[in-house]
């Protein structure tokens, strides 16, 4: 059986925002949770990501906007890309470095991570506006 369930999310600044209890709500809204099953979750958004990393330290998140911003610098010359502003072009290409989807196993109902991992949207841009998620469960 496949469910699937579109949510928006509220604008965020920039940076990498938890976002595993919002999962977890919306999850817990479907009828059939499976016991076992996957969990797949895609970004509609070419310059927005998601991916799972460490979800205590915020230290983390900080450290993962500073590298990403060094790796793939704003306002750059040879970016040709440039009529929605100096950040549209690094949020792309960060968006295909960071991805745009997930999976994630379901066991006993619950999403399956490690102790230590979230689920992280990465806002690339200085206002992104609000996102949309696909979140697509199969059992």
């Amino acid at each position: 059986m496949i469910q699937q369930k579109e949510i928006k999310l509220p604008a965020f600044r920039r940076g990498y925002h938890l976002i595993t209890d919002v999962v977890e709500t919306e999850l817990a809204g479907l009828p059939d949770l499976p016991e076992a099953g996957l969990l797949h979750i895609l970004v509609k958004h070419t310059s927005a990501g998601i991916t799972l990393n460490e979800n205590v330290d915020p230290a983390v998140r900080r450290d993962f906007e500073s590298t990403m911003n060094i790796i793939v610098p704003e306002n750059n010359r040879i970016y040709t890309h440039t009529s929605e502003g100096g950040d549209d072009m690094p949020a792309h290409i960060k968006a295909a470095l960071i991805g745009c989807e997930v999976t994630i196993p379901i066991t006993g109902g619950k999403m399956n991570l490690g102790s230590w991992q979230g689920i992280y949207m990465c806002e690339f841009r200085d206002h992104g506006g609000p996102r949309q998620l696909v979140l697509t469960v199969y059992s």
